[in-house]
């Protein structure tokens, strides 16, 4: 019995931070799917019936806090490993976003490519990297990336998109 019960409580700390990395379903006036890795959240959210997309660091690298606009990056199951990178053929980019800086700094996506990441984000099957990124001369500049888990994405998403036209 005792050997049992350590064992449960092993596996229960093990999947403490997996648990953690499920998505998340708010009701109510503005319904909301999100999932928060600590550093960073990211979010799907139906806005008077429009369907927005939002990314928000905590505490961003400096260029981030200080940049009024920086494209973003969607990698779903990015290998294990790997970078950012514009050459890669699952990664998706949202051109020069303006950015938001309150408590952090966000960028706000609304419409059809909020609808594209939405599928995206549902199709993963184990994670999700964001990132704000921008191009510079020696190729793609990469700030504060994230990685999300996937686990409830398609059913979380799935009810905010099932309220937004």
């Amino acid at each position: 019995m005792r050997k049992s019960s350590i064992a449960l409580a092993v596996g229960l700390m093990l999947a403490g931070p997996v648990l953690a990395e499920s998505w998340h379903y708010e009701g109510g006036a503005t319904p909301i799917a999100y999932i928060d890795n600590g550093p960073a959240q990211f979010q799907f959210a139906c806005r008077g019936g429009q369907l927005a997309m939002g990314f928000w660091v905590r505490d961003p690298e400096s260029t981030v806090a200080g940049a009024s606009a920086l494209s973003l990056a969607i990698t779903p199951d990015p290998a294990k490993g790997s970078k950012v990178s514009a050459s890669s053929g699952g990664t998706l980019f949202a051109q020069d976003m303006p950015l938001i800086h309150l408590e952090g700094s966000s960028a706000i996506v609304r419409g059809p490519v909020a609808r594209q990441w939405a599928r995206i984000a549902q199709g993963a099957g184990t994670e999700l990297r964001v990132a704000f990124v921008r191009q510079a001369g020696s190729g793609l500049e990469v700030f504060d990336s994230q990685v999300f888990g996937a686990r409830g994405s398609k059913s979380t998403i799935g009810q905010v998109l099932g309220k937004c036209s």
